[in-house]
């Protein structure tokens, strides 16, 4: 006769008492998951914690200086000594700060393979039409901001047999030897009202310019003068769009 009967137990593991606890220390029932809630508020926790420690990411060192008197001595020189650092690469790869113009036999090494080792902006120029120009222009700015970026020029049937000139301006961004972004016509950036501005978004999206540089805040040109520029480009497309200009086009390259 067996005097030692088993009594069944229902228990519910996801119960908070003093014997759940007993039988998960003893692996009887498993854990009890932690709460929404409670991962929640670790989750939240972590990200104002991490906040705070990289909230001197972002600050260059004329305001890092500026917190000399807030911030923990041997913390403040670990960003100060980033910075200096992140000047240093940059002023190396600053080797650039003008278009170059290339011929077709240069195309390859002076855009392909050396977009191995910096972001390459090509324009295949056509000089007749407006919005060459106006991207030459751009251009010529934006390789003085940014002297790290390899900016090419070209005129484009001297590039691409027949290549047709409403295609043009045609600009193709290289990085890795591969294309990454190409425009024909400047239609997607803003057509006549392409600003500098409209480039560096697309470099930044591209990655060729950090987003927290802080170049990307100092224009050289305030609103007016763009706007001026803007208008001049608008009544100098209407006042030529049925003029040829091929003479002076090849006066201007040869």
């Amino acid at each position: 006769m067996n005097n030692d009967p088993k009594i069944s137990v229902q228990v519910n593991p996801d119960e908070d008492t003093e014997w759940n606890d007993i039988l998960r220390a003893h692996g009887v029932i498993p854990e009890k998951p932690p709460s929404p809630t409670q991962q929640l508020e670790e989750a939240l926790d972590e990200a104002v914690k991490k906040q705070y420690e990289n909230r001197l990411e972002n600050k260059d060192l004329e305001e890092l200086n500026e917190l000399e008197d807030e911030e923990d001595e041997e913390f403040l020189n670990f960003y100060k000594q980033k910075r200096f650092n992140e000047i240093k690469k940059l002023s190396e790869k600053k080797k650039f700060g003008s278009i170059i113009p290339i011929s077709k036999n240069e195309y390859e090494d002076e855009v392909t393979k050396a977009s191995k080792d910096s972001y390459v902006i090509v324009h295949l120029s056509l000089q007749s039409n407006l919005q060459s120009r106006l991207l030459n222009s751009l251009l010529q700015e934006l390789s003085k901001k940014f002297p790290e970026l390899k900016i090419c020029e070209i005129p484009a049937q001297r590039c691409i047999e027949n290549y047709p000139e409403t295609n043009c301006p045609t600009l193709i961004i290289y990085h890795n030897e591969n294309v990454l972004k190409q425009y024909i016509t400047l239609t997607q950036l803003g057509g006549n009202s392409t600003t500098l501005k409209d480039l560096e978004k697309v470099l930044v999206d591209l990655g060729a310019i950090n987003e927290n540089d802080k170049r990307l805040v100092i224009n050289d040109e305030d609103e007016d003068l763009q706007e001026s520029r803007r208008l001049r480009f608008a009544k100098k497309s209407i006042r030529n769009n049925d003029q040829d200009d091929d003479d002076d086009d090849d006066d201007f390259y040869d």
